[in-house]
């Protein structure tokens, strides 16, 4: 049991809480709200922290779960005032970056990738496959559009432009978050919003981050070198971590280490 005198300071703490991998994708180490729900209860709560510190190294995914964290660290921060910085690892793009902006500052290594502001759909077609092995494919609806974008079917320009349409919403959604939370931080002459990529040098010109620094020696730096850390991850489901859902496990690493192939990692 820990003694705690009235007349004795405690050391300023931060909570670390790591974002790692992918947005809302399968898989027993994918970010979603409902998992990172009690993390982030626990490390704005516990301990009065002066501080909650998020090592992201994410390449993105889902834009709803995105948010739904995103507005999450902006709600608890609020509420029990306690500021946000982001630290950026590899990579914070897409939905990465849509989670680092919910910071108060975001700070990077000098080889972080960061932006991808954009949104992308990706499929693909195998009707003229199918129709070369002589299989025919027999689809029924109820509904014009129930069946849409269907892969096994020529594509029917209709659905792309209603994709287009969705694609485009999405994208505004984000555009806001990002000029909501940088501001004036952000430099007006440059379009940040094409998918563009930056290392973090580039990134500080145009207002993306605030600058270079990594956790440990920022929080020391600002809250001095008695600060004492708390940290805060996700675990693997305990059937995972004894070899059970191998194949679905084995499929999800392959879809999160495609989705960091993007950016060269």
């Amino acid at each position: 049991m820990k003694l705690r005198l009235p007349f004795l300071k405690n050391p300023p703490l931060v909570s670390i809480v790591r974002l790692s991998g992918t947005i809302g994708m399968s898989g027993p180490k994918s970010l979603s709200d409902a998992a990172l729900a009690p993390l982030l209860e626990k490390a704005f709560r516990r301990g009065k922290p002066k501080a909650v510190a998020l090592e992201i190294n994410s390449p993105g995914g889902s834009p709803v779960q995105s948010s739904l964290i995103g507005a999450r660290i902006r709600r608890l921060s609020e509420e029990l005032n306690v500021p946000v910085y982001a630290f950026v690892e590899d990579v914070a793009a897409s939905g990465g970056y849509w989670l680092a902006s919910a910071a108060d500052e975001i700070w990077a290594d000098d080889s972080s990738i960061l932006g991808s502001i954009g949104v992308i759909s990706s499929s693909f077609g195998a009707h003229i496959f199918l129709a070369r092995q002589g299989i025919e494919r027999r689809v029924y609806t109820a509904g014009d559009s129930k069946s849409q974008l269907d892969p096994f079917r020529p594509e029917n320009p209709q659905d792309v432009e209603r994709l287009k349409v969705i694609l485009g919403d999405i994208h505004e959604n984000f555009i806001t978050q990002v000029k909501t939370r940088r501001g004036d931080k952000l430099d007006d002459k440059s379009d940040l919003f094409t998918g563009e990529i930056f290392l973090a040098k580039r990134a500080i010109d145009v207002g993306l981050i605030d600058g270079i620094a990594h956790l440990k020696p920022k929080m020391v730096e600002l809250f001095g070198d008695k600060v004492q850390f708390s940290r805060y991850s996700m675990r693997r489901p305990l059937l995972s971590r004894f070899g059970a859902q191998l194949v679905q496990d084995g499929v999800a690493g392959i879809e999160e280490r495609a989705a960091f192939a993007r950016f060269g990692l």
